[in-house]
């Protein structure tokens, strides 16, 4: 049985942790190119946020938005 945790130990340190620590390494020379995942998100969530801003908007100008004081039919 503690070979088979080894094995588990050892698949996650060796294999896939590998990225993280190339990463890890490359941090010591760029810090801007270790955190481009990091970027990357950020740019997708801004992306994303000012879609739905826009998209809000355009609902409100055309009157569609459900202003009504209770969302739900058993208040």
């Amino acid at each position: 049985m503690k070979d088979f945790f080894e094995a588990i130990a050892s698949l996650f340190v060796d294999v896939l942790f590998a990225p993280y620590d190339a990463l890890r390494a490359l941090e010591l020379e760029s810090w801007w190119a270790a955190n481009f995942m990091s970027w990357i998100f950020i740019i997708i969530g801004f992306v994303a946020f000012v879609y739905w801003m826009l998209q809000l908007k355009g609902y409100a100008a055309n009157n569609e938005e459900d202003k009504s004081i209770s969302s739900h039919s058993y208040l």
